[in-house]
């Protein structure tokens, strides 16, 4: 195989596809001849021959090159070695693993065999162990870096029989750039952007409430568009871990705010309330003690005079504890803010840290059965 382009990688249909020669060589004494040079005859002579069935057992659509002509030859020696070549352009199927999405890496195969010889008509070997899979100088793809690769040989059991199988395994490793662009950075600025409501007045309420709103709408569409992209599969990606907490952080700045709203309206109101429960106290404390003063003066002076400073001492307390409301309280709102002002920037902050270590070391680690595979 000598591969000239990968491409279409696809994570919603779950196959690429590749576009390579494909060359097969076997030997059919019945073809030899007494002459020293080997012969390039037309393909038609396939149909007057016999060749092998060789299909992909893995393929959903392949196709032949006809531009400008037929993509393919065929060559055969004195001793009866026959060399057919095609050009071939296959869609293969490719069960990917997108936990580390978009962190991590695809093993593609395309796998070869024959449709209808068993394995004792027929065994397929590569013909150059390690080194039958070659690749086009510059073969290169938008979202993804063709690693490794290898080849294998398998004994495929069906129903009908045992089969002779090749297997061409592609280790493709994703570039992370296109992502940390339009998603990554994006959605850190959006978390960051919610931050700056904890600067703003309390009562700037329009203000904020716009804010708020605006962030957790703007991280609600980035990831309804992320996942647009990619199949409904039912486990998290590393990238719903980033845009969850990233939404979660958003939409917490909005709670603070909705608290901290709430406590200055309810301060406000106390405040109020307290004001004007003074006020009325006092008067009402002024006509009582007029009524006492006329009933003590009735008596001596000197036993009016410790009934009359009680009372006042009375009223002068009633109205003091009542003016002064719970200093807690009052403050409660400005405590939120200086505390959501730290906690929300170091606590994402931390959440960064120990996202990108440990997916970027996980998803670096390599199976123990990928080391006998070959770096292009």
């Amino acid at each position: 195989m000598h591969v000239l382009s990968v491409s279409s990688i696809s994570e919603v249909d779950m196959d690429y596809t590749v576009d390579f020669y494909f060359r097969q060589h076997w030997t059919d004494p019945r073809l030899a001849f007494d002459y020293d040079e080997e012969l390039c005859i037309s393909t038609e002579m396939l149909d007057r021959m016999w060749w092998p069935d060789t299909f992909f057992a893995n393929a959903k659509l392949a196709k032949f090159h006809y531009a400008t002509t037929k993509n393919h030859f065929l060559r055969i020696r004195p001793n009866g070695d026959v060399l057919h070549s095609l050009r071939l352009t296959v869609t293969a199927m490719c069960n990917m693993d997108l936990t580390f999405f978009p962190m991590d890496s695809q093993i593609c195969s395309l796998e070869i065999e024959s449709f209808g010889y068993l394995m004792k008509d027929i065994h397929y070997k590569w013909l150059e162990e390690g080194k039958s899979v070659k690749f086009e100088k510059g073969v290169q793809m938008p979202q993804f870096v063709i690693h490794s690769h290898r080849q294998k040989e398998k004994v495929i059991g069906t129903s009908t029989g045992n089969y002779s199988r090749l297997a061409c395994e592609f280790h493709f490793v994703r570039s992370m750039g296109y992502y940390i662009i339009q998603i990554y950075v994006p959605s850190i600025l959006i978390v960051i952007l919610s931050w700056v409501s904890f600067w703003l007045s309390r009562d700037a309420v329009p203000a904020r409430v716009a804010l708020g709103i605006t962030t957790v709408l703007t991280m609600t569409t980035l990831i309804s568009s992320t996942n647009a992209s990619l199949p409904k599969i039912s486990y998290l990606k590393s990238i719903d871990v980033y845009l969850v907490t990233c939404f979660v952080m958003v939409f917490s700045s909005l709670v603070e705010f909705a608290s901290v709203s709430y406590l200055t309206h309810r301060n406000s109101k106390i405040v109020r309330t307290q004001s004007n429960g003074v006020a009325e106290t006092e008067v009402r404390q002024i006509s009582n003690d007029k009524y006492q003063i006329r009933a003590l003066c009735k008596s001596t002076a000197l036993d009016a005079a410790k009934p009359l400073s009680e009372v006042t001492r009375n009223a002068i307390r009633s109205g003091v504890d009542r003016k002064i409301p719970c200093a807690a309280c009052l403050a409660a709102p400005g405590v939120i803010e200086n505390i959501a002002r730290v906690c929300f920037p170091v606590s994402f902050l931390l959440f960064n840290c120990i996202y990108w270590v440990v997916y970027l070391h996980i998803s670096k680690k390599k199976p123990e059965d990928m080391t006998d595979f070959v770096p292009i």
